[in-house]
């Protein structure tokens, strides 16, 4: 461990030296960020995840920075190139950027114009010229290098190619890239056009047909979008800071006076520019502001999915899934408590009279016998129609019927995780497993589904795959720690995520318990084949067993407290039993008493949070959430509407909503408070329930536009425009204008019950 990291991360993260040492040693240890938060909290100085994982991350990219120092110093010694001013400004370098600089001039070559020049024997022409002495005459000094054999005519020609070493020379100069590199950061702007031809194939990128702002201030949103427009071919794009500040930076640096070689020196130095750096910083200063918009959007996505995979789950109940569908039909899978699967068919309830009769009457029926305590119903095509017959069936018992954001299931279905688990079913019948599931819950199923099917990112095929398959890993990682997982119950994919696990060893568990029969403890788990010491000690206390031989085998008291508890039970003359059951009795520790150099009050106090809700779930209480009925349609809504909705993705620019239409609304940034909002997620939650007011209705584009303002401006029907009157109460009330039917389908089911 170098210590100048620790000092260097010690200031940017605005931490205490031995806080960043900790952390460092814990993981070089083989601690995971979910372990070494929640267990070593002594040590790290009670550090969270946030926290831990930035270092972790830091720590990473200072070891790729040395590693890459050494290769450039291995390179500049194997070539004979390496001073002592050399090795110590590559010594200094604090970042890549500043390392590259350094290493420029050195680097191996492909063959350029300022390599020609060199051959052709014109560097001692571009020296004179360096020089800049006012009583050099160019034209002069140029006639002794004209050659015809080596293809320098006349003295023009000289004088051509030692500007073009000279041009090199400016390109290759680490003070002037790190000049202009600030100046393009400053005040670099970003300006795209539309390709020739491209206006209509490329109408989605309408936006940007002609665009202009400083990168500096540009959303990270609209630098995707740019840079994917590009890609696709409707865009050019240039990102470029005011030319003239540009070569006045390089001018004043290399330019000495105006003497005729100083005018030569001039020329080269706005040909480096024009020819060489600008375009050096261009890229390199667009790879900036690429690698800062993803960072944005993995930000964004990682906070999505976490509130995805942390929505409030429905728990053990018999559940009936529902996938919907038209012509096909809706596949029905039934589940028991622990989400095994008991029963499939498929119902036809969009079909005729006879048909619809059947599937309520068959819904009666497996509603009975299977005791069914909640449905599932996908919010796919059909659900708001699947949803309204279900509801109109009647069902026996107070079932709870909940339309579940299926995004991902057919994912899923089509897996080999899926396969593994379901070899004989088909795709749909999977898909409606997941969906059921995942009402009971989320956070299990989930982790069945590559986080990029989900569909609560942006650009996320954009943005670096590594690093954001890295940050959606950590939050899936974080979520399911957080949580626990019961290891009896649990799936193999589940187990895998578990701090100290990975798929062999959670295969291992599996197994074990497949052979063995239950975990009746958690010492149990190293008897588990290639589960050693060193997993035990990072995974036991995020793995529960309910009813186990310890009773803090339900909880996330880490095995390693056990007999510390055991020690307070017995000082209280009691039992662990009892200190989980009386209050009265916990009520009596002393946590201080407790302490020693190992175990500090943040410790005690975990334990104490514990022993008054062992294996306490950190998710929210489920509550059925229902849009409003008769509003199932994007023809029945209109402006001024007030309807409920689920935030189903937060961006940078806003959020969208599901009010049940088959199509989310957006709420414009603008639009998501009466007061100036920074971040749409400082507003809102992916899962978060919403009460928005229709502003727009664009049929011909499928585009809602929605507000959560207390008023909102709202944008009126086109003349012409037919929509349907008055608001969700009353499209509720009176249907979309027809007339009013008789309730057939009820009469007939009521006759036959």
């Amino acid at each position: 461990m170098l210590e100048h990291h620790i000092v260097k991360i010690t200031k940017e993260l605005s931490l205490q030296p031995r806080q960043v040492v900790a952390v460092a040693v814990l993981l070089e240890e083989g601690g995971t960020v979910p372990f070494i938060a929640r267990y070593r909290k002594e040590r790290t100085g009670e550090l969270d995840e946030v926290q831990i994982t930035a270092i972790r991350d830091r720590l990473e990219q200072l070891g790729e920075l040395d590693k890459r120092r050494e290769t450039v110093l291995t390179s500049l010694g194997e070539r004979n190139l390496l001073t002592d001013e050399l090795k110590a400004k590559i010594g200094a370098a604090e970042t890549l950027a500043t390392l590259e600089d350094i290493y420029l001039p050195f680097r191996p070559k492909k063959r350029t114009k300022a390599t020609v020049a060199k051959e052709r024997g014109l560097e001692p022409l571009a020296d004179i010229l360096w020089a800049q002495d006012p009583a050099t005459d160019p034209e002069s000094e140029a006639g002794a290098y004209v050659d015809a054999e080596k293809e320098v005519p006349d003295a023009a020609a000289a004088l051509a190619g030692a500007r073009d070493i000279l041009a090199e020379r400016v390109s290759d100069d680490a003070d002037a890239r790190a000049k202009l590199r600030s100046l393009y950061l400053a005040k670099g702007v970003i300006k795209s056009k539309v390709a020739f031809g491209k206006e209509a194939d490329g109408a989605k990128f309408k936006d940007y047909f002609d665009w202009s702002e400083p990168a500096a201030k540009s959303p990270s949103h609209r630098i995707l979008a740019i840079r994917r427009g590009e890609a696709e071919g409707f865009l050019f794009s240039r990102l470029t800071p005011p030319e003239e500040e540009a070569v006045a930076i390089l001018v004043s640096q290399f330019v000495r006076g105006s003497s005729p070689a100083a005018l030569q020196v001039r020329l080269a130095v706005e040909d480096s520019y024009k020819r060489l750096l600008g375009f050096a910083m261009e890229a390199e200063v667009r790879m900036f502001y690429k690698k800062k918009a993803d960072e944005e959007a993995i930000r964004v996505f990682a906070e999505n999915l976490r509130e995805l995979m942390l929505a409030s789950p429905l728990g053990r109940k018999n559940t009936m899934a529902i996938d919907p569908g038209f012509r096909t039909g809706c596949k029905i899978a039934v589940l028991d408590r622990q989400g095994k699967l008991l029963f499939h068919d498929v119902i036809y309830p969009e079909k005729s009279a006879r048909e619809q009769l059947e599937a309520a009457e068959f819904l009666h029926s497996v509603a009975k016998k299977y005791q069914i305590e909640a449905i599932a119903i996908g919010n796919g095509t059909a659900s708001r129609e699947t949803e309204a017959f279900v509801k109109k069936c009647k069902l026996p018992g107070a079932i709870q019927v909940v339309v579940v954001n299926e995004s991902g299931a057919s994912i899923y279905s089509a897996s080999d995780v899926a396969r593994e688990e379901f070899p004989d079913l088909d795709l749909t019948v999977r898909g409606a497993v997941s969906i059921g599931r995942r009402l009971m819950d989320p956070l299990a199923e989930l982790v069945k589904i590559d986080p990029k099917s989900i569909g609560v990112g942006q650009y996320q095929h954009d943005v670096d795959q590594n690093a954001l398959r890295r940050s959606l890993d950590d939050t899936v990682i974080s979520c399911v720690n957080s949580v626990g997982v019961e290891i009896n119950t649990s799936s193999k994919h589940l187990l895998t995520y578990v701090s100290g696990l990975n798929s062999r060893t959670a295969a291992g568990i599996v197994e074990h318990r497949d052979k063995n029969g239950p975990f009746t403890s958690r010492q149990d788990l190293l008897k588990v084949a290639g589960l050693g010491p060193k997993a035990f000690e990072q995974a036991a206390g995020f793995l529960r067993i309910r009813d186990g031989a310890h009773p803090l085998d339900a909880s996330s008291v880490h095995p390693e407290r056990y007999p510390l508890v055991d020690a307070i039970a017995k000082d209280l003359g009691c039992s662990v039993a009892d200190l989980l059951r009386d209050k009265a009795a916990r009520d009596k520790i002393v946590p201080k008493k407790y302490v020693t150099d190992d175990v500090g009050l943040p410790t005690l106090n975990d334990i104490l949070q514990e022993l008054a809700k062992p294996g306490r779930d950190p998710r929210q209480q489920f509550e059925v959430f229902s849009f409003a009925e008769g509003v199932e349609k994007m023809e029945q809504i209109q402006p001024g509407m007030k309807l409920p909705g689920i935030v189903t993705n937060v961006t940078a620019f806003g959020a969208f909503v599901d009010i049940g239409v088959h199509q989310d609304g957006l709420v414009h940034i603008s639009q998501l408070s009466d007061q100036f909002v920074k971040a749409p997620s400082d507003i809102v939650k992916v899962g978060q329930r919403v009460q928005v007011t229709v502003q727009e209705v664009d049929l011909a584009r499928k585009r809602i536009a929605l507000s959560m303002k207390s008023k909102v401006d709202l944008v009126r029907v086109k003349p012409g425009e037919r929509r349907p009157e008055g608001n969700a109460r009353d499209v509720q009330r009176h249907g979309s204008g027809s007339a009013p039917q008789v309730d057939w389908f009820t009469a007939a089911l009521n006759k036959k019950n």
